[in-house]
């Protein structure tokens, strides 16, 4: 029997998170699979992709649609036509990963199409994201129209996969609550620190926090806790927010900017632990990153985290995002780690259950299961 013919698509590859991470794990799998997506920007995604074969679907529907791949940079809701224009025909399994709109390819009866759900649409569904245009008085009006078509077709796109996939039970009801649908949690990937963690010296002790710079993930009110604290915090990344929060910064909180992976584990691997603390996190890789290296963290008690991190084993919960709650949990917290409460070896465990292995494992068993069980029950393939 010959191996069937794999495509894997993707919303947009812009960024190096989670999501990118989890095509790549995918994509590692399935070496001859053609990546497909809406915008590509290779210098973005730090070159994880040099010899993949990556399609630009914009690019590809150029010739029959002409200026659409230019306005739908602009209007979000001619995206979805990108992706059920795509043809898709020549391939067997179509494996999709997606927050918005990629989930929504049209595929065929003789096809199997299984769609890795990052999280429904948070713009779509109250979740705060990360951009704030959509709340200005000029656009609101026109965004209040278009998500109630973009519901629409949002729930229907999600009833086109044969199965989903929810890479955390948090992510799982949200699906059953928006598509009334079924899921299996196969959490994502986590990068696990191999090397051996020394105990940090305490002579220059900070913490640290990895994170767009943008309204939803709250990082003004850590900035204002640790002015107030006087506890050295430094912050990795860059964002629409940036600007604004450099200025509200006093001197014990330093920016670092856009970082490589070798010095995020740097980063990760000399601080006193993480702070988190941003609300509704689909799943929560970042945490899980400094569990890798035995870093304790603090994190909103609210979505995937908690479902990963161990209050009191891991680090802890704070429970209101205001900065009374925050203090109060950041000193306990502080007192804590110094103490060495917190076991190094103990938190490496938790992050190895999430390991990169342990996620290619269960999925590639899960495409295969349902491939073999398709094939078995139609006869047409082979």
């Amino acid at each position: 029997m010959e191996k069937p013919k794999v495509a894997i698509i993707h919303d947009y590859l812009i960024q190096h998170g989670g999501a990118e991470k989890t095509v790549e794990a995918i994509a590692e799998l399935f070496p001859d699979a053609p990546i497909y997506t809406s915008i590509y920007r290779p210098e973005k995604v730090g070159g994880i992709f040099p010899t993949r074969k990556v399609v630009t679907i914009s690019k590809k529907i150029n010739v029959s649609f002409g200026l659409f791949p230019i306005l739908s940079k602009y209007f979000t809701f001619l995206t979805p036509l990108m992706f059920e224009n795509l043809d898709l025909r020549e391939f067997d399994i179509i494996l999709s990963s997606s927050s918005s709109y990629a989930k929504g390819v049209l595929t065929n009866p003789k096809q199997l199409h299984i769609s890795y759900i990052h999280t429904p649409p948070r713009f779509l569904y109250g979740f705060s994201v990360e951009s704030t245009k959509r709340n200005a008085w000029y656009y609101k009006p026109v965004v209040m129209v278009v998500d109630q078509f973009l519901r629409i077709w949002d729930f229907i796109a999600a009833q086109r996969a044969d199965f989903l996939v929810a890479n955390s039970t948090t992510v799982k009801n949200r699906i059953y609550k928006f598509y009334r649908r079924g899921a299996t949690v196969i959490n994502p990937p986590v990068e696990m620190e191999t090397r051996k963690t020394e105990r940090n010296s305490l002579e220059q002790p900070y913490y640290y926090s990895i994170s767009r710079l943008s309204a939803y993930k709250n990082l003004d009110l850590i900035i204002q806790a640790f002015n107030i604290l006087g506890l050295d915090l430094k912050i990795a990344g860059t964002g629409a927010e940036e600007k604004k929060l450099k200025s509200a910064a006093k001197s014990n909180i330093k920016f670092l900017g856009r970082i490589s992976d070798a010095e995020k584990n740097n980063l990760i691997e000399n601080s006193l632990g993480g702070i988190f603390p941003v609300e509704d996190e689909d799943f929560g890789i970042t945490p899980l990153e400094a569990l890798a290296h035995g870093k304790p963290v603090l994190v909103h008690r609210s979505g995937g985290p908690t479902e990963t991190i161990r209050d009191g084993k891991d680090g802890m919960f704070f429970d209101k995002v205001e900065l009374h709650d925050l203090m109060e949990k950041m000193r306990d917290f502080d007192q804590k780690v110094r103490a060495k409460h917190f076991d190094p070896d103990s938190m490496k465990a938790q992050a190895a259950k999430f390991s990169k292995q342990k996620f290619q494992n269960e999925f590639y068993r899960f495409v295969m299961d349902k491939w073999q069980e398709k094939i078995s029950k139609e006869g047409f393939y082979k």
